[in-house]
């Protein structure tokens, strides 16, 4: 079987990659790398079956030439992150509208199945005690940047809903829940790689607002086994799908959590939203997966306890901060001396 992953550079796409590799298929990963990095795929680099393609879901005619002849599409690639929404917001609508609208076309030419990889963020500040797929979306004014994500997601949505409908394409949708595990970079705002950083590092953990806002962390290898069972599943066509944690927390208990599983000395500061994301910034108070129709469908279940998770993002950190810091000291040692 040939699976394309588009966003395959990137946390999710690789731990996705790497299960197809390992259930046999032949895979194709196109990324820009502008969020995805090519050492995400370290593990897989160089696998006989594995194509890595450097292009965008932009590109209308590089996208339609990799998934002609493909059977499934994974398409994960977007521009991703509260920072990196909040401070380029027209990069966000074109790559999230445009590419998947490319990536939509080209599954139907080639009669592939696709799973439309899209984002607990459409709810917005619904903040229900679970909120099942048919839930309301609450999204502030489009003028407010920190909602073009969650529309142009929900875009994608309906693009997806209106292809199944008119075209037939298989496709299913699945609505992730702050997905978190190894290979998660802070650099855009994730808050569970962020505090497990600064732990790590000694530094105060920046908790933004009050810290009594609440999420249900969900793991990457729970979440990832469910998105393979989803595009194989007939009835889930034209169906979207939470992928949530099941446990909830405030980011302040979160933030106490990392600092007791690092065994850190740092200690907690508040940081008002204005002054971290800049003037009218908006965050939701509450989300909390309703999982029953993907547990259903395809049998998912989240066991991965949330200290578990937080103790292998803290491995990771540390694993990578030596690299770099022996890459560091490599270039340091092969500088030319200054005479």
């Amino acid at each position: 079987m040939k699976s394309i992953v588009t966003g395959g550079a990137g946390f999710i796409g690789s731990h996705l990659v790497e299960r197809l590799l390992a259930d046999g298929d032949d895979v194709v990963v196109l990324d820009d790398f502008s969020t995805g990095r090519a050492d995400n795929l370290a593990a897989v680099a160089g696998h006989e079956r594995l194509r890595v393609v450097e292009g965008s879901i932009l590109d209308r005619d590089l996208v339609t030439e990799l998934v002609a002849g493909s059977d499934r599409v994974f398409h994960l690639a977007a521009a991703v992150g509260v920072k990196l929404i909040v401070d380029h917001p027209l990069q966000g609508l074109r790559t999230n509208i445009h590419g998947s609208e490319n990536v939509l076309d080209a599954c139907v030419a080639a009669g592939a199945k696709l799973l439309l990889v899209s984002t607990s963020e459409i709810y917005g500040k619904n903040t229900a005690d679970a909120l099942h797929e048919t839930a309301d979306r609450v999204l502030g004014s489009p003028l407010v940047a920190r909602w073009t994500y969650a529309a142009a997601k929900g875009i994608d949505e309906a693009f997806a809903h209106a292809y199944f409908k008119e075209y037939g394409l298989r496709v299913a949708i699945a609505r992730p829940f702050n997905t978190v595990g190894p290979r998660q970079t802070g650099r855009y705002g994730m808050v569970v790689p962020n505090l497990v950083g600064q732990a790590v590092r000694g530094e105060p953990l920046t908790v933004y607002g009050d810290g009594v806002q609440s999420r249900c962390f969900s793991f990457v290898g729970d979440v990832v086994p469910a998105m393979v069972a989803l595009i194989e599943h007939e009835e889930a066509y034209g169906e979207a799908f939470n992928l949530g944690g099941e446990r909830e927390i405030s980011i302040a208990e979160l933030a106490e959590l990392v600092i007791d599983i690092t065994g850190s000395d740092s200690r907690i500061t508040y940081v008002p939203y204005d002054e971290a994301y800049g003037e009218g910034y908006e965050d939701m108070r509450r989300r909390v997966p309703d999982n029953t129709r993907a547990k259903a469908a395809v049998g998912f279940a989240p066991v991965t306890p949330l200290e578990a998770v937080v103790r292998l993002v803290a491995e990771d950190v540390r694993v990578r901060a030596a690299a770099d810091e022996a890459a560091a000291d490599d270039a340091a040692a092969s500088a030319p001396a200054v005479v």
